[in-house]
Parts: structure tokens; sequence; C-alpha cells
């Protein structure tokens, strides 16, 4: 039986930086990593970024057993044991701990109406990438459902690429649950100028294999025809191994400021994890990049001793053909917003606050840089001032 100083249960982003973090701290204690993917750890958002614009698959690749840890591949922990802090694989193999990380994220959400369908790619992993890449080309059709952060720019991306791309969603409009209603209008709009065809309050019914393609039914009874189907819905995250050990679960597994999921030796980090956020004064989870990163570099390294709590503010950024943007704290279009624009749907800052006009989150449209600026307004939870999103604007 391996028995590792660090267990690190997952294969992604965060995975590897919680080895980071460990390394930095503790040059020599052994670290097992055991992901359910046969591929090591690699960067997430050039899947549906980078890759599509030139890159190569060579500059995803994140280099963790370079940090000496032990790679686990094509497993997946099916059993905890906390109290005699064992762990057990999907073949029988047992792995012995004396401190554990769950960064087990999440699973894509699939259509009600075709979770089984073996011609819909739910999109996530660089396999997914490799499947539909197969398929995308010059005239190739592509339906994609998700008007949100990954279908957009699977969309974006696939027009690129030279494919016809009809996208279907549920809401109004792109984005329309981050953006206020007129920017959704407005990005809408813009994808439809650029030739994808945009099925908004549009809802599949089905998914079924046609003439070497798909055929996608729509609610309304209209049918899609292509040569791929690409799925792109936020995911649900992967409780079932915390729930079954007995740790606290809502909406992610719970943890405090520090990482912990109500153990000294039990951690949890990443997409799974429900976290303080700090100066907003409410838990969440939080399913981007940067929080991958800095939550797992930071739950790391208190795994191996630091004692730091995670007082982070991620954010997230997002490119949508030549419009693009970085955002703080909470972007719900539920929350009341105050825009501040140098150019109409260009460049310009939206704050999104609460009853008493403190700002809660902030989209900096076409605004790069502003990042740590925005940051702070969330942190000082004064009343925001016009003069303040006219700086962050300017």
């Amino acid at each position: 039986m391996p028995d590792y100083r660090y267990l690190i249960v997952g294969g992604g982003m965060t995975a590897d930086a919680a080895a980071k973090g460990i390394r930095e701290l503790d040059a020599d204690g052994s670290i097992g990593l055991v992901g359910a993917e046969l591929h090591p750890p690699y960067s997430r958002p050039p899947l549906s970024k980078a890759l599509w614009q030139g890159k190569g698959e060579e500059t995803i690749w994140r280099g963790t057993a370079d940090r000496g840890v032990d790679l686990q591949l094509g497993r997946r922990i099916v059993a905890l044991d906390v109290d005699a802090r064992v762990a057990t694989d999907d073949v029988g193999e047992t792995y012995a701990y004396e401190r554990l990380l769950l960064a087990t994220g999440g699973r894509p959400r699939r259509l009600p109406g075709a979770a089984d369908a073996e011609d819909v790619v739910y999109y996530r992993t660089l396999d997914d990438y490799r499947r539909v890449r197969a398929v995308a080309g010059a005239g190739s059709r592509f339906v994609v459902v998700g008007g949100g952060f990954i279908g957009s720019e699977l969309a974006a991306a696939l027009t690129g690429a030279g494919c016809d791309v009809t996208l279907v969603f549920p809401e109004q409009g792109i984005g329309a649950r981050l953006f206020p209603a007129d920017l959704a209008a407005y990005v809408t709009d813009d994808y439809r100028a650029r030739g994808v065809d945009v099925i908004a309050g549009g809802l599949v019914q089905g998914v079924e294999r046609a003439d070497g393609g798909a055929m996608v039914t729509l609610a309304d009874g209209r049918t899609l025809d292509a040569d791929g189907v690409v799925a792109g819905l936020g995911i649900e995250p992967t409780t079932e191994l915390a729930e079954a050990a007995g740790l606290a679960v809502d909406d992610g597994i719970v943890v405090d400021e520090w990482g912990r999921a109500g153990s000294e030796s039990v951690y949890a980090a990443g997409d799974v994890a429900r976290f303080p956020l700090h100066g907003l004064g409410t838990h969440t989870r939080v399913e981007h990049e940067d929080h991958a990163n800095s939550h797992g570099l930071a739950v790391g390294r208190n795994m191996a001793g630091a004692g730091e709590p995670y007082h982070h503010l991620p954010f997230f950024y997002s490119d949508l053909f030549d419009l693009g943007y970085e955002a703080v704290g909470e972007v719900d279009s539920r929350l009341e917003t105050i825009a501040e624009w140098t150019e109409p749907y260009r460049a310009g800052v939206v704050g999104y606050v609460d009853g008493e006009r403190r700002p809660r989150g902030f989209l900096l449209w076409g605004i790069f840089g502003k990042v740590d600026a925005a940051t702070e307004l969330l942190l000082g939870g004064a009343p925001l001032e016009t003069e303040q999103l006219q700086s962050l604007a300017g």
C-alpha cells in the first residue's frame, strides 16, 4: 500500500497548484496524486481559447511530476476512511496518507433530454477538445448548447475555425446570467453579425444520430442537423466521496478559510470547495482558473503547515471574438448594476451593487489591468461613487 505524507485526489489545475504549494514549504515530503484522466495535470482555459488560436498542446502541460509527485493516472478514489487515513481506488488499490486534499472538481451538467446521447460532447477535458477538433473544419456544422462562459467561447472558437455554428440556450441573451440585459443583447447581436445562428430561448429536447452526424430536436419542434454537438452547461461539484466520508457538503465541500474540510487531516480546494469569500460576507464556489490556481496553492501551503487564511478574491476573464473582459467578485445579473462606458458596449465598467450601493462585483468590459483597483473597492465596502467607476473605466 503506497503511504504518502500528502495525498491529492484529483488531477486538474487545483491539484497541480496544491503540489506546488506543498513544495514551497516541504521539499521532501512524499506526494501522491490520483487522477481519473489518463493525462497528467494541464491548463484547461486553452481548451476553449489558445488551442483554437494556433497554440500547440505542448503549451498546456503543468509539469506536476517534476515536483516529485507520484502520479496515479486513470484511477478514481471511490472510498475514504478518514479515521484510518486510508483511501481506496476503483481497482482496489489503497493509499495511506497523513494529509488529504480533495480536488475532485466537477462533472459537466447534462441536457435533460439527451443526458446519455453519445453524439453530445459535454466539453471539459483535453480528450473532449481532441474529439471536437477532429470534426471542426471549414463548412462543418456544429450545434453548441449553452450561452454561458464555455458555450459562448466555443461558439466563437468554432466560428473562427470556419465552422457553421448554431448556438442554443434558454436565456434571452448570451451571458444573461452575468451581464446586464442591454449588454447581453449587444453581445447576442454581435454574434449574429459574425455569422453565428443564435437561438435564444431555445430548449434542447433530444439528440439522435442521423446521416453520419446528429439531429438536435428543440422543444418547439424545430430540428437542427449537425456534424457535431457540443454542450457547455457548467459543472456540478463532485461531492459524493466527501458525502460518503461524512464531510459537510452544501453545493460543494464546505471548507474554512484555511481549506480544512472539518478535520486537521482533510482539505478541499478549487471547483469543488465552498469557501468563505473574504470581504463580501458570504460563502461560495468558484469554477474559474484564477481560483483553481490561487486556492490550490494556498491550501497546499496550509497542508504543509503555513497556517495562512485564504483572503484572495478570485477573478475570471473571457474572450468573445474581439470582445473581452475581466471580472471580480459577485457578477450576477440579478443584482442592481451601475455602468460607466467610455465606448458603449466596447469599453467600460459595470458595478454590481447591493441595496445600499455597496459594490459586490465588477465587470471590466474591454478594460484590463484594473482587477486590483476593483478589488480594493470591493473590500472597502463603501457605497460606490460615479467617480470611482469613471476611474476604473479610464
